[in-house]
């Protein structure tokens, strides 16, 4: 319906992608590495457990703990002497599922 007013459609779908995917960025550089997991853990966690609010919340709760922890293990053990940032193996775990929700809902 909306070719037919003569909206070009994938020049919208394409621009709200990048609109959603800059907005995403820009809330976790200002929050931090740490809050891409509020962001990420639930749409991961409601695949797992359906679709009830009832048990996604704790779900998550659980889920985001075990992400942050599992991920600063992994920030100790991948560069040994070093430590690889929580924000990198965070990055490397959320961006590509993000970037599959975003182009998926689209």
């Amino acid at each position: 319906m909306a070719s037919g007013l003569g909206i070009r459609s994938r020049l919208v779908k394409g621009l709200s992608t990048i609109i959603v995917l800059v907005l995403t960025g820009l809330a976790v550089v200002v929050v931090g590495p740490v809050g891409f997991i509020g962001l990420i853990t639930p749409h991961i966690v409601r695949y797992m457990v359906g679709v009830d609010y009832r048990y996604i919340i704790p779900a998550a709760a659980l889920y985001g703990g075990l992400l942050t922890v599992s991920a600063d293990l992994a920030g100790r053990l991948i560069n040994k002497p070093f430590e690889t940032p929580m924000g990198i193996i965070f990055s490397i775990i959320g961006v590509p599922y993000f970037l599959f929700l975003a182009r998926r809902r689209v």
